[in-house]
């Protein structure tokens, strides 16, 4: 069967299953889009920016398990984009970015609305593909999808000339492929699982220390189980929220820069890490020469082998899919005999509650302004921890982590590695379509939003319900909480002075918009906003400009240096 390049294209999104494509057309991608036109089976969201494209294809997969795919034009269409694919793989989220290209001949001569895809993107994928010959296309695809989602899951873009599109060859799409030189291992060494179960079961003072690795992997129950049976501490970071449940009584806050003080002080002192996909970021351990304790063994688990002691020393590397080796781990321990020395973890546990009746997250509950805590716990306590929730980045992001108690995997949507602004919204409307009928909310700040805020003209046009919760404190809020602490007071360009009506701008979209400016309001709007099944909701909440994120561990310094809101 001949088919076109532009056919192709469609017809192995089909083959793969792809629902939708997040897009926004152009010159070099119009026989693709005609190609779209003319079936029905894969649907096209028209975005009103590429970086929304991206962003939106990227909720899509982090709350579902599935590829998120994107479709942007030449030139400026692929540079817009670029922030949307960074974000994704620097959270190790599997998309398939299609990008047009001009005609293979015009590569190279400067032509209208060209660039070079393949250098720019190059250190922000996991791998890209500039397809030359029409008979390449079908095979390039399916190595997309197959990179995107196997091994440590990431972006992968395929460039396609637009005479590429319009060139034709027989197609065949093939069910399986292999690559020589890409076998990522799935089952952890048999020998060292072994180790770790041991090291495990003889720890005085163990810690879970639990990430992004454990949702990719679909291993939540698995790490639920395991940490049940063992009856040890665990903390999820800002990528692992729901990994174990919120509300569980052995999990105990976030760890890190704003993580819990218990948390943090156990990271620090036990005598056995076990670190489960997770890569011991900046944001999480602070300064490595800090962290490092002679007396304390570390057990890593990750798909990555590049990423096993790449900042952090540890004893155990097990390389291979987080839920497999969970896997391997419980049956072990099941089978064994000798369980944890329960006089030592009684007497761990107790250190730990010491260290929690710091209560390191209170804040004033009685305030004449609303505080932003208040409105995120109001959140979850309305919509009983069940929604979608994404955010930006910023002081609202740490607040929803600390406040908002994620029962489940994949509730908990937002950008980590990156931390890219105006992530939120694009992101929830992936989500929204890819779990019609959910609540989702995204959380943000008046900074924030006006990032990608054009997208609520995406929302009207496919009457996608999402709540928007703005945090509105008038400044750059996490900038300016750093400028109070480090910059002595100088606010440079954080204030944000020009602000527009939110409620006129939403209203302006065709959406619903409300002002709270009093804690009174607050649980009311709220309770308005999720009756709203139909309707796009945006709250605009006017919160104390002064509010800072507690703890705070500062730059350069060590877990247990927490700045608490008590010694201000």
């Amino acid at each position: 069967m001949q088919l076109t390049g532009a056919e192709i294209t469609i017809r192995c999104l089909q083959e793969e299953g792809v629902e939708y494509v997040f897009g926004y057309p152009g010159g070099a991608v119009l026989n693709i889009y005609d190609e779209l036109f003319k079936q029905d089976k894969v649907k096209h969201v028209l975005v009103r920016h590429e970086q929304g494209a991206v962003h939106a294809a990227d909720g899509y997969s982090r709350s579902s398990h599935k590829v998120g795919v994107a479709l942007v034009t030449s030139g400026p269409g692929v540079t817009n984009a670029v922030t949307g694919i960074a974000t994704a793989y620097m959270d190790s989220i599997p998309l398939v970015v299609i990008t047009g290209q001009v005609p293979t001949h015009a590569i190279g001569q400067d032509a209208f609305q060209e660039c070079d895809t393949v250098g720019i993107t190059r250190p922000c994928v996991k791998h890209n593909f500039l397809v030359k010959d029409v008979k390449d296309l079908a095979v390039t695809i399916k190595k997309a999808f197959y990179l995107a989602t196997t091994g440590r899951p990431g972006p992968v873009l395929v460039d396609i000339p637009k005479d590429v599109t319009q060139a034709s060859t027989e197609f065949t799409y093939p069910k399986t492929i292999t690559l020589r030189s890409y076998n990522p291992v799935t089952k952890g060494h048999a020998g060292q699982i072994k180790k770790a179960v041991q090291l495990l079961l003889d720890a005085k003072r163990p810690m879970f220390y639990t990430g992004g690795g454990v949702i990719l992997s679909n291993a939540s129950s698995q790490l639920t189980r395991l940490v049940r049976l063992l009856g040890y501490p665990c903390t999820n970071t800002l990528m692992g929220l729901g990994g174990l449940p919120g509300t569980d009584p052995q999990f105990t806050g976030l760890p890190g820069m704003h993580g819990t003080y218990e948390t943090n002080m156990a990271m620090q002192h036990c005598d056995v890490l076990f670190a489960v996909g997770s890569r011991f970021d900046d944001r999480v351990i602070g300064d490595p020469k800090h962290f490092y304790r002679a007396d304390r063994k570390i057990i890593h688990i990750d798909i990555d082998p590049s990423s096993i002691s790449k900042r952090v020393k540890v004893d155990v590397p097990i390389v291979g899919y987080v839920a497999e080796v969970l896997d391997e781990m419980l049956r072990l321990l099941e089978s064994s005999p000798q369980r944890p020395d329960a006089a030592a973890l009684k007497a761990w546990w107790a250190q730990i509650k010491e260290w929690q009746r710091k209560d390191c997250l209170k804040y004033d509950r009685k305030s004449e302004l609303i505080k932003p805590q208040y409105v995120v716990e109001k959140l979850y306590e309305l919509t009983k921890g069940d929604a979608f929730v994404t955010s930006d980045v910023g002081q609202h992001q740490m607040w929803v982590a600390q406040y908002y108690k994620f029962d489940k995997p994949r509730r908990w949507i937002n950008s980590g590695g990156l931390g890219t602004m105006g992530f939120g919204l694009p992101a929830a409307m992936g989500v929204q379509l890819v779990n019609p009928g959910a609540m989702v909310v995204c959380v943000t700040g008046e900074a924030s939003i006006q990032m990608c805020i054009q997208e609520l003209s995406t929302c009207k046009q496919y009457h996608l319900p999402i709540k928007i919760v703005n945090l509105n404190n008038r400044y750059m809020g996490m900038v300016r909480q750093w400028q109070e602490f480090f910059y002595g007071n100088r606010y440079a360009e954080s204030y944000m002075d020009a602000l527009p009506d939110f409620v006129k701008l939403a209203e302006a979209y065709g959406h619903v918009g409300i002002k709270i400016e009093k804690p009174g309001d607050v649980e009311g709007a709220l309770r308005e906003a999720l009756a709203q099944k139909e309707r796009l909701v945006f709250l605009d909440f006017i919160t104390d400009q002064t509010e800072n994120v507690f703890p705070m561990v500062p730059g350069g310094k060590g877990l247990t240096e927490m700045i608490l809101a008590e010694e201000l």
